[in-house]
């Protein structure tokens, strides 16, 4: 049996639109104060601050001095860490470890974006950037390769391939995710959707279907992470993190490696089945990264919640959708529910282990898998959280 020695204990969420409502600093403020009241704790009480943001943005969207917008009081901890999409999930392993070493307690850690606005309404112009994919300088621009959408085409078609599958077999889990959706009410897409509906939806980079892709938000999110022993006092039910895990494969560009099938995670899973002493058979929900459909079924396998080649059946019979064996992304994850990067599933685990998700609380909460995920599958960060103390 193992005992948590941290826990998140509250959690705050700003405004989100697709429109403009304010700066990353002003969201990121917004939810700072949301996730304090809910734990019912003030401002003067936080001992340490943790933020990131989107890395398209530079430092000066959501600065360390976001602590003193907040008027906070003298800091044991304080930082500001970047793994891309896995920084979210990053900044509450950090919490954690300064906390169950005494260093700290009632860190407030916080992620806010605002990628559109302006001349800039799409999510594709949001998030237009030159990923480095070959250690070649200049070669993915030379090569067309803007933005995401197609690097991580290239690495879902290679997936398709390797299995044999249809091209259309991605479509699964976006139809998965919209089921979520229409139980949730802050989510952003809500309406019913088929896999017919799917296959009509315009082609963005083959085989990405616009459908496939996150859609994008301006918001924050904000969780308050402290001891486990300080949590039990406090407002909310406690939410205990019971193992961390990170995952960064090294350089493998050669013949015969696979980077698109199988990724940092494992490593990442690796360290999370060790140390809450539980295996993948014992997770109950999962909340992914999920920017696109095809990580969200990459992360199923990598992960070893279903077996190398078969995430998109085990999808499609409808075991990750209401009433399924495995619950996951169950707000919508980032294809219907809203893309604020690794907060997006960090805020849905905390719901469902509070038993306060509504319509679409599983009633299967004992053990949920986080993960966050950065660059094109090169970043990965994980956690397990659960309502319950000891495993």
């Amino acid at each position: 049996m193992t005992k948590c020695a941290t826990a998140i204990a509250g959690l705050g969420m700003s405004p989100m639109a697709r429109t403009d409502i304010g700066s990353t600093r002003d969201l990121a403020i917004a939810a700072a104060i949301a996730c304090v009241e809910d734990a019912g704790v003030a401002l003067r009480d936080l001992q340490g601050l943790l933020v990131c943001r989107s890395p398209s943005k530079p430092t000066s969207e959501l600065p360390l001095r976001l602590r003193l917008d907040l008027g906070l009081g003298d800091l044991r901890l304080l930082g500001d860490l970047n793994m891309e999409g896995a920084s979210s999930v990053g900044i509450i392993q950090a919490a954690s470890l300064q906390i169950a070493n005494g260093l700290a307690d009632l860190v407030l850690c916080v992620f806010g974006d605002s990628p559109l606005g302006g001349a800039t309404q799409s999510g594709s112009a949001a998030y237009n950037r030159v990923m480095n994919l070959t250690g070649i300088d200049g070669m993915e621009a030379r090569s067309g390769l803007y933005g995401a959408a197609g690097p991580y085409a290239l690495a879902a078609q290679r997936y398709l391939a390797r299995y044999a599958l249809a091209p259309d077999a991605l479509g699964c889990y976006a139809v998965a995710c919209r089921r979520w959706a229409s139980l949730h009410p802050s989510a952003f897409l809500r309406e019913p959707l088929d896999i017919e509906g799917y296959r009509q939806s315009r082609m963005i980079a083959e085989p990405f279907r616009v459908l496939d892709c996150a859609y994008p938000v301006n918001g924050a999110i904000a969780v308050l992470v402290c001891s486990a022993a300080r949590a039990r006092d406090l407002r909310q039910p406690p939410v205990y993190v019971h193992a961390c895990g990170q995952g960064h494969a090294g350089l493998r560009p050669f013949a015969g490696d696979e980077p698109e099938l199988e990724t940092g995670a494992r490593l990442a899973a690796e360290s999370l089945w060790r140390q809450a002493r539980v295996t993948s058979a014992d997770v109950q929900m999962a909340q992914l990264y999920d920017a696109f459909s095809y990580v969200g079924l990459q992360a199923l396998e990598d992960y070893q919640l279903c077996g190398r080649g078969e995430a998109t059946s085990f999808v499609a019979s409808g075991a990750t959708s209401p009433g399924g064996t495995l619950p996951v992304a169950t707000g919508g994850g980032h294809l219907s529910g809203f893309y604020l990067q690794g907060m997006t599933p960090v805020a849905e685990a905390v719901v469902q282990a509070r038993g306060h998700a509504g319509e679409r609380q599983s009633p299967r909460n004992e053990l949920i898998l986080v993960t966050g995920n950065g660059g094109r599958m090169d970043y990965h960060a994980a956690m397990l959280l659960s309502p319950k103390e000891a495993l």
